[in-house]
């Protein structure tokens, strides 16, 4: 299967904005604050380019050895990480990292707090939760986020989740409208903005946009399947 051009990757990403931006706003959301990360994961570093090429500034990986030489390549992009973070993987995370989406753990949170610290790089972080309790995910469970601590030396600044696999879009939307809601209630218990809110990716992006999502997590949908 031949690699996406510059072109055809503007033009998907451009009319999946503008679709999810319209379905955000018919849900009582402010389209604008909806954006796409464009996951380059499993994809060669000429993809990740070709995407750079399209206009798009933000990309996700979810591998750190993966991600490194596509980072050292494409210095300019925003870099987010959306994977599962081992603990001896945390300083690799923080210096190429600007965003983390899967912080799922107080422990990991702490542990990305002291290394943003020894390497003076201040990334932006999400808490990951799981709303839906499922035994098979990493997160965060919804009942303990108001012991969340804020960081020193990281800025938190939302909450992401993956709903269940193979849910219909009234359980994805069920999922993340949950989210939304544990949002607003740790904003007021913590007195903090969270303005992000990490949900949907191309099977599922629809329900997160009309469930106020501010970053939906696109692959398939831009680039085709992976590698």
């Amino acid at each position: 299967m031949n690699d996406p051009s510059a072109e055809q990757i503007r033009r998907r990403h451009d009319a999946l904005l503008d679709r999810l931006r319209a379905i955000s706003e018919a849900g009582g959301h402010d389209p604008a604050r909806l954006r796409i990360v464009a996951v380059t994961k499993a994809h060669p570093i000429a993809v990740a380019r070709q995407a750079m090429e399209a206009g798009l500034t933000r990309l996700g990986e979810s591998r750190v050895q993966e991600a490194e030489p596509k980072i050292a390549a494409l210095p300019d992009i925003e870099w987010h990480f959306i994977g599962r973070i081992q603990s001896n993987k945390a300083r690799r995370v923080i210096r190429s990292f600007a965003v983390i989406h899967s912080v799922d753990s107080v422990d990991l949170l702490r542990r990305l707090d002291r290394r943003a610290a020894e390497e003076n790089r201040r990334s932006r972080v999400l808490l990951q939760v799981n709303v839906a309790a499922e035994a098979s995910k990493a997160g965060l469970a919804p009942d303990g986020l108001t012991a969340i601590v804020a960081p020193t030396n990281l800025d938190l600044v939302g909450l992401m989740t993956i709903a269940p696999m193979g849910a219909s879009e009234q359980e994805a939307r069920a999922v993340f409208g949950r989210l939304r809601e544990l949002r607003d209630r740790l904003q007021e218990a913590a007195g903090i903005g969270l303005p992000e809110l990490s949900m949907g990716m191309s099977a599922d992006a629809e329900a997160a946009a009309a469930e106020g999502a501010t970053l939906v997590r696109i692959g398939t949908a831009l680039f085709g399947h992976r590698h």
